[in-house]
């Protein structure tokens, strides 16, 4: 059990704006989450490690449900799942929404109701169908034509199962090209503009097995404004009146996805909730209303909004290097659990943890300990000047698309995930050891 401090003046609102909510400084450069002090963490823990503060993902979790009342929220499980946070969201009332086996059997074996997980998925394997089949999972979205025929063979002549259809809107929103999936040339979903959604949902109502109970669509990552949403909201709502005047079907459920930005860094841009839920119920209600629909049940499915700003990253400075006008700071970890810079130019705001340090500022890039020229976590950033081995460093915002996205690249092994709540730390997801590495090799 760990020492709860008494929280008192933390640094400045500015800083902390992108920590938890929860954060505290009992003692100058000795920031605490949940009540436990951070180095205290990588002292017991070891680095690299991952932070996740119980208390603000079930803070998430309601204020999603307290904004969306008449919805129903689905936590899209790849930002980042584990036998915990599958717990936390049955507990908070949260659907789930899945993208493989793996993470559906890993949610329903820890007690989650498969009748509220969606399955996802551009390229279901039969891996994928049979075990959603298997255990009852809610609903399929079907994300292409072959899907129809295949699913419905699985499902068999006396089965039945809900599905979706992905719609691709043709909007363009998102943080970078590479997570943009509301437009035409990417693999997610059947586009309204060449008529292979209306195609897949005529396919899907000649199979009496398949109960289609709605439409889905997902724009992309990181959207700050909720403009998209409201355009996508006419444009399925459009679709859902094409289906009514040629099936005489009325679709009950529309699902918008995710994508819900968050702020990374101190004044970056995150969306608002409280108008996206308003003006998203307020574009539904008038949409339907002139297409003369019964207003479908709404969903949507925030993953890095819920889970993002309650985790914090722990790493060890192994080295500090001066090359010319640049200074490299060396941590512990690096692409191996965090690829997202690499991947999409992500920043992020590290800080000095542990001790105090009066020296100046001096900008150096964070960078990690692969064998990779890219391999930096945090270009240009200011850290105290007298940086040094041994230190600690700590980088918020880091529960979403960290472990999820994690490799076993140069075999360092994956990190840990250590909660906090309530003064107490405890281990959710072990270190990956060079047993586990070494077990499932199994030739020679």
């Amino acid at each position: 059990m760990t020492t709860v401090h008494e929280p008192v003046a933390v640094t400045t609102d500015d800083e902390l704006s992108v920590w938890p909510a929860s954060t505290t400084e009992p003692h100058r450069g000795e920031p605490a989450v949940g009540g436990v002090p951070l180095a205290e963490i990588a002292d017991r823990f070891g680095t690299p490690a991952y932070v996740l503060d119980e208390g603000e993902v079930r803070e998430r979790c309601r204020t999603y449900r307290h904004a969306f009342p008449e919805a129903d929220v689905l936590y899209a499980a790849k930002a980042f799942l584990c036998r915990a946070m599958a717990h936390w969201m049955d507990e908070e009332g949260l659907g789930l929404d899945v993208c493989s086996a793996g993470e559906l059997e890993l949610a329903v074996t820890t007690g989650f109701p498969p009748e509220k997980i969606v399955l996802h998925g551009n390229a279901k394997s039969p891996h994928d169908l049979e075990t959603a089949l298997r255990l009852g999972v809610g609903r399929i979205v079907i994300d292409s034509p072959s899907e129809i025929a295949r699913l419905a063979a699985a499902v068999g002549p006396d089965g039945h199962q809900k599905v979706m259809v992905r719609v691709v809107p043709g909007i363009s929103a998102g943080g970078h090209d590479k997570i943009r999936t509301g437009t035409d040339d990417q693999k997610f979903g059947l586009s309204i503009s060449d008529g292979y959604a209306q195609h897949a949902i005529a396919r899907i109502l000649d199979q009496p097995q398949l109960e289609l109970t709605g439409l889905h669509c997902h724009l992309g990552s990181q959207i700050a404004s909720v403009k998209p949403y409201l355009a996508a909201v006419r444009r399925m709502v459009g679709l859902m009146a094409r289906v009514r005047e040629q099936h005489g079907l009325t679709l009950p459920e529309l699902d918008l996805g995710g994508g819900h930005g968050i702020a990374y860094r101190p004044g970056e841009p995150a969306l608002d909730l409280t108008a996206l839920a308003r003006k998203v119920r307020a574009e539904l209600i008038e949409a339907c209303a002139a297409a003369g629909l019964t207003v479908p049940r709404l969903i949507i499915e925030p993953g890095r909004a819920i889970v993002g700003p309650a985790g914090v990253a722990l790493y060890r400075v192994l080295a500090v290097k001066r090359t010319g006008e640049h200074t490299f700071v060396a941590i512990d970890g690096g692409m191996s659990d965090n690829p997202r810079p690499a991947l999409y130019g992500v920043r992020y705001a590290p800080r000095l943890i542990g001790r105090h340090s009066s020296a100046e500022p001096a900008s150096v890039t964070v960078v990690g300990r692969h064998c990779e020229a890219g391999d930096i976590l945090a270009s240009d950033v200011e850290l105290p000047g007298d940086v040094h081995p041994g230190d600690l460093l700590a980088v918020p915002v880091a529960g979403a698309y960290h472990l999820s996205m994690a490799s076993g690249y140069n075999l360092v092994g994956r990190p840990p995930v250590v909660a906090v709540h309530g003064g107490r730390a405890r281990l959710l997801v072990r270190r990956e050891s060079l047993d586990d590495i070494r077990n499932r090799d199994v030739g020679l």
